[in-house]
């Protein structure tokens, strides 16, 4: 498998945070990711499909290793489970936690810039993509 051909698997913005996750991913304690659904309809993208292989890029844009898509799900923020917020394997020891740590992630001044709403904010009704996936390969 060349990880040249796959489609780009970006987490968070290049930095500390991104690190952290590839390095969980790499890892194999990450073994799940939860995005926005209104961040895939501002750029226009489809959602993600079980099956999909991707190239997992680190900060530097390195492509260092492929996952497979096992499951995706739309669901409402309120229905986020304690074994997807365990699987995201940031370390989170409850959903409260979990959701503590994406709020402030979400309502970043980058993630509501990327939005084109500075007044972005989440709550139990909005709707989030939640994605499980295997390492497939590493460089």
């Amino acid at each position: 498998m060349n990880l040249d051909d796959l489609p780009l698997a970006e987490f968070a913005f290049p930095g500390p945070l991104r690190d952290k996750l590839v390095g969980a991913i790499l890892s194999g304690a990450k073994t799940s990711t939860t995005g926005l659904l209104v961040g895939y309809e501002c750029a226009n993208e489809p959602l993600p499909e079980v099956g999909e292989l991707s190239a997992v890029v680190d900060s530097a844009g390195r492509r260092v290793a492929a996952i497979e898509l096992t499951d995706v799900r739309v669901i409402r923020l309120a229905e986020v489970d304690l074994a997807h917020a365990l699987a995201e394997g940031e370390g989170d020891e409850s959903v409260a936690q979990w959701r503590a740590g994406h709020e402030m992630f979400w309502h970043s001044a980058e993630v509501r810039a990327e939005l084109g709403d500075p007044d972005f904010t989440v709550d139990d009704d909005t709707l989030v993509v939640t994605e499980r996936f295997r390492l497939v390969s590493v460089a």
